[in-house]
């Protein structure tokens, strides 16, 4: 089967796993996606089977958007609350005092990518490293963030962000360093995909759905590429 699949993806299901379940289910061996999500993160994953895996080149560049809550005054060696804590403290941070160091993070910047993350060096990946307890140099690269909102504060006192970045952006490196730019620290509690160039979540299909009827929740290779930037 050839094509495009949205996928709503759950929680604790790695980008990987979502693929290898959808080839047992489309009997595809090509099967990939352009852009991973962690496993606790959930939404829209843009999945490409059969001959679409070929244009998985087309949507490198594409704006992905995100909603995230953002946890001051804890931080953690993974930059989000699944990690192990490192430190925390009291954070008595004003919705004013957050909008006041937001503005840093608009715009072009320099983001250093996390120890916990799959960029390789010397052949083996970030993680893998830091699994073992241990961390190398990193260069900071260059990234976009065209949209940074605060939102609301839930009953657990994280605060909820908005936000549309370019390729290569870590979200809960960004919540990390909101937070370190605060004086408090900070990390990441949850993330939720809600947009991949063209395609948003709304128009994703759960796992279950996918299973029941996979050629109807297929898309044309086509619009893969088609208005990706906004």
């Amino acid at each position: 089967m050839d094509g495009i699949l949205l996928v709503d993806k759950p929680m604790e299901w790695t980008s990987m796993d979502v693929c290898a379940h959808l080839r047992g289910v489309l009997r595809e061996r090509h099967v990939g996606h352009t852009g991973t999500l962690d496993p606790n993160a959930t939404g829209l994953l843009v999945v490409l089977a059969g001959k679409g895996t070929k244009a998985a080149k087309y949507a490198e560049n594409d704006e992905k958007e995100y909603h995230a809550r953002l946890r001051l005054g804890v931080q953690t060696d993974t930059q989000d609350i699944w990690g192990t804590v490192l430190r925390q403290t009291p954070a008595e941070v004003s919705r004013e005092e957050i909008e006041a160091v937001l503005d840093r993070f608009r715009g072009p910047i320099l983001q250093l990518p996390p120890m916990y993350s799959a960029i390789k060096r010397q052949g083996k990946k970030l993680y893998e490293i830091a699994r073992r307890g241990g961390e190398v140099e990193r260069e900071a690269r260059p990234i976009t963030i065209h949209r940074l909102v605060l939102t609301d504060r839930d009953e657990a006192g994280d605060w909820g962000l908005e936000i549309t970045c370019s390729k290569g952006t870590y979200i809960r490196t960004l919540c990390h360093d909101i937070g370190a730019a605060l004086g408090c620290g900070g990390c990441m509690s949850a993330l939720r995909r809600v947009r991949a160039g063209r395609f948003t979540v709304d128009m994703a299909h759960t796992l279950d759905e996918i299973r029941s009827d996979p050629a109807v929740c297929l898309l044309p290779v086509e619009l893969i590429g088609q208005g990706g930037q906004t």
